[in-house]
């Protein structure tokens, strides 16, 4: 029996994605965490965040949980673990990086149903190794556990072993040149169809999918197939779309899948005067070539429809890291592992003098009986206790529905 393809007009997006969204936030408390980025925001702007130390004013993530890091390929198709999301990208305090991180990982803890003690070791490690980053000769000596870091090596492995087919059957559940239509992806009015195919016309969209090491320089490109993206959680309510394009001769092409995600405001934070793009599509690419070289190379600033749009195409190797069910160790070593990524792409835009400063800063108003700043340690707590309360009740609100 033919599966019954669900349609969904371009009218009727917004209200079938703002039920999606409360929906998937109700699933767990982490899945709030990571869907409610304005709760955060607001915190930030509340007395409480006025504890927080003032680091150097850099590009941060702005929005820092656990599904934003992940395995990230460069053109050349070599991985490493970066912040795969930007969206939120500003010129900011980068404590607020440490403490969205901070959040998330206790979440993720407690949904492992760990013990306190562990996201009090967490925390501990967190602040050591964003620290070690910051300091080069003491980042050498930082030994990995390979048991420990088992759930982030096992994603490492993966990516390293990931192929087109992977990406497409993840992504559009075939390897055919085809978006199947149904709960994802959904079809296109006419208006963003011939929207998509003037977009794929603009050389700079065409040099960015030639951009790749093994593709030639002159490659044609062509559109094979399109839809509106159902994606994401933070992010629903945007444009999105998925390209399917053929790359190269039409007898030996490639296939290839690009990701259009309209930019919006960010509700990060910014410094004071921070010199920052004003086109949001530019901030997010800028962004992310500082914070994440691996995947400012492969983006693209443009417009859709006169809404500023960034471009990026889908490596197999970029995942992201779902860690829902740790053990104690796994736990405090993913910490420390993934506090050391931020603080690598933080430490990146820093020279040695500012470095040495913003650690200073991190160490004030140490505890007494936790290795971590106080800050650290009572925004977390702070923080866990305001989003646990309005998880509750939003799944009253919605969930139940």
């Amino acid at each position: 029996m033919r599966k019954k393809v669900l349609e969904i007009k371009p009218a009727d997006r917004q209200a079938v994605l703002e039920e999606r969204r409360r929906l998937k936030m109700a699933r767990s408390a982490h899945a709030y965490v990571r869907g409610n980025t304005l709760q955060f925001y607001e915190w930030l702007k509340a007395d409480s965040a006025s504890k927080l130390p003032q680091g150097p004013p850099i590009w941060i993530c702005g929005d820092c949980h656990l599904g934003n890091l992940g395995p990230v390929a460069n053109s050349d198709g070599k991985v490493e673990i970066e912040i795969r999301d930007l969206d939120q990208t500003v010129i900011g305090n980068p404590a607020h990086d440490l403490i969205r991180l901070g959040l998330s990982l206790a979440t993720s803890a407690r949904g492992s149903d760990l013990p306190g003690i562990t996201t009090a070791l967490m925390m501990e490690q967190m602040v050591l190794g964003y620290q070690a980053a910051l300091t080069p000769h003491r980042a050498k000596k930082v030994k990995k556990d390979p048991k420990k870091l088992r759930p982030i090596e096992v994603v490492l492995r993966q990516a390293d072993n990931r192929e087109w087919r992977h990406l497409a059957q993840e992504r559009i559940e075939d390897v055919k040149p085809t978006i199947p239509l149904g709960e994802r992806f959904w079809a296109l009015s006419d208006e963003e169809k011939q929207e998509i195919a003037k977009l794929f016309e603009n050389e700079a969209s065409r040099k960015l999918i030639t951009s790749l090491k093994h593709r030639d320089d002159d490659a044609k490109i062509r559109v094979l197939d399109a839809a509106y993206w159902m994606k994401g959680c933070s992010s629903l309510g945007r444009l999105r779309y998925a390209v399917l394009l053929g790359v190269g001769p039409k007898k030996d092409k490639e296939y290839c899948l690009v990701d259009i995600k309209e930019a919006v405001r960010a509700a990060a934070p910014a410094a004071k005067n921070a010199d920052m793009p004003k086109d949001f599509a530019q901030r997010v690419v800028t962004g992310a070539s500082n914070l994440s070289p691996y995947l400012g190379e492969r983006m693209l600033a443009s417009k859709f429809l006169g809404r500023p749009v960034v471009l990026r195409e889908l490596m197999p190797q970029d995942l992201k890291l779902e860690m829902d069910r740790l053990t104690r160790e796994e736990a405090v070593a993913a910490a420390s592992y993934l506090a050391g990524i931020v603080g690598k792409a933080h430490a990146r835009q820093m020279d040695a003098a500012t470095r040495k400063r913003w650690v200073t800063a991190l160490n004030r108003n140490q505890s007494k009986t936790l290795n971590a700043p106080g800050w650290m340690w009572s925004s977390v707590v702070e923080l866990i206790a305001n989003h646990e309360t309005a998880y509750l009740e939003h799944c009253r609100l919605y969930a139940m529905a």
